[in-house]
């Protein structure tokens, strides 16, 4: 299971976070460490915080974009300091763990930590199912990275530590990953711009909702191939009324 979970952190600006992150990982058995556009990356003040998890460090993949890091996830959660004027599905950290471990017993997974200053954006929180947010200090609550990405590693491990021993999930059906998810959700903006559903011109926060609507539901492969179908047809039946 917890090979099959990744932590990606989005554009990191301190090499020592990043270290601090690879040792925090280790301390709970995580090996995946993502990062997307890291601001100086290898470097020694990574290597000095690690202290001892070099190999997590070594073995970062580094991307160019959260959403080629989470391709195959069925299941990606993002931390958050702050919460949003339009809420996303919210979980506390323990929660969060109990999901993630239930899910990286037949897939990838992956845990989502933004900037460290200004977090992840609402665009970035789009491609997450759900919002993770650790309580603390009203007046001092935002946490180091490495500090935060501790406290949800901590909660993955005891939750793995808890189901480990038991069968896996026996499904005849895989979860859908996030690139045929992604797709579908262009997929549906095209359709509703084509039946004058949604305005591009004045999106509002159609699209936001929606997602949200559709991450809660979490479709799996043969929903999602069902949900691209009904768009399919309905495309296929406008264009046959000469639209």
């Amino acid at each position: 299971m917890l090979s099959n979970i990744r932590i990606i952190l989005v554009e990191p600006s301190h090499p020592g976070n990043i270290g601090g992150v690879a040792r925090a990982m280790k301390n709970m058995g995580l090996e995946q460490l993502y990062l997307v556009s890291p601001e100086k990356f290898p470097h020694p003040d990574a290597s000095a915080r690690a202290a001892g998890a070099d190999d997590v460090l070594s073995s970062a993949v580094v991307v160019d974009s959260l959403r080629s890091a989470i391709t195959d996830c069925t299941l990606v959660m993002g931390a958050s300091a702050r919460l949003r004027t339009l809420s996303w599905p919210q979980l506390p950290p323990r929660e969060a763990g109990r999901q993630v471990a239930a899910m990286a017993q037949s897939s990838q997974v992956a845990m989502v930590f933004g900037r460290e200053r200004t977090g992840l954006t609402n665009s970035e929180l789009d491609l997450c199912q759900y919002l993770v947010h650790i309580p603390a200090n009203e007046q001092f609550s935002s946490l180091n990275l490495a500090a935060a990405v501790q406290v949800i590693a901590y909660e993955i491990f005891t939750s793995v530590q808890e189901i480990s021993g038991q069968s896996e999930l026996e499904t005849d059906v895989k979860p859908a990953n996030q690139e045929d998810v992604q797709r579908f959700y262009e997929h549906l903006e095209e359709t509703l711009i084509r039946i004058d559903f949604l305005d591009p011109e004045q999106p509002r926060k159609l699209m936001r909702r929606l997602r949200r609507l559709y991450n809660r539901a979490q479709p799996d492969e043969v929903e999602i191939n069902i949900l691209r179908g009904i768009l399919t047809a309905t495309d296929k039946g406008f264009k046959s009324d000469g639209f």
